[in-house]
């Protein structure tokens, strides 16, 4: 397996992880009827599987953009600052305010990495590289 094809995978991996952590707040929302962390839920579901699963199915699918620094670079920035900005987005959420500059610190790391997946795509994808799916 080449290194693109283990960075895509490796996403859609992580993303369904995302999809089980969303849907455990949803549900554990739902039935405590306390709706405090719908904000924590609603990330965790947008980027956490939503994004992650179309950036890692976009590796599989451009598989010049997978072998590059640019995606370890999203791979890695996204995937250390989600936690970091859904955690201290629960804690800020439930009252701890020193959590906050977390919340930016981990936002920041998850916006860089998407601008680099951003800047790979333009940079290097090509109609011709493109897996037939």
């Amino acid at each position: 397996m080449s290194s693109g094809t283990r960075v895509g995978l490796s996403l859609v991996k992580i993303a369904a992880l995302y999809l089980m952590v969303g849907l455990a707040l949803g549900l554990g929302m739902a039935v405590g009827r306390d709706f405090s962390l719908v904000a924590v839920h609603s990330h965790v579901l947008l980027l956490g599987w939503a994004t992650l699963g179309i950036t890692g199915i976009v590796y599989l699918v451009l598989p010049r953009c997978a072998g590059t620094r640019l995606a370890a670079g999203h791979f890695w920035l996204h995937n250390l600052g989600l936690p970091v900005m859904m955690v201290s987005l629960a804690a800020e959420t439930l009252g701890e305010r020193r959590a906050e500059p977390l919340v930016g610190v981990g936002s920041i790391l998850v916006v860089v990495g998407l601008a680099l997946f951003t800047l790979n795509v333009l940079l290097n994808a090509r109609p011709s590289d493109a897996v037939d799916a």
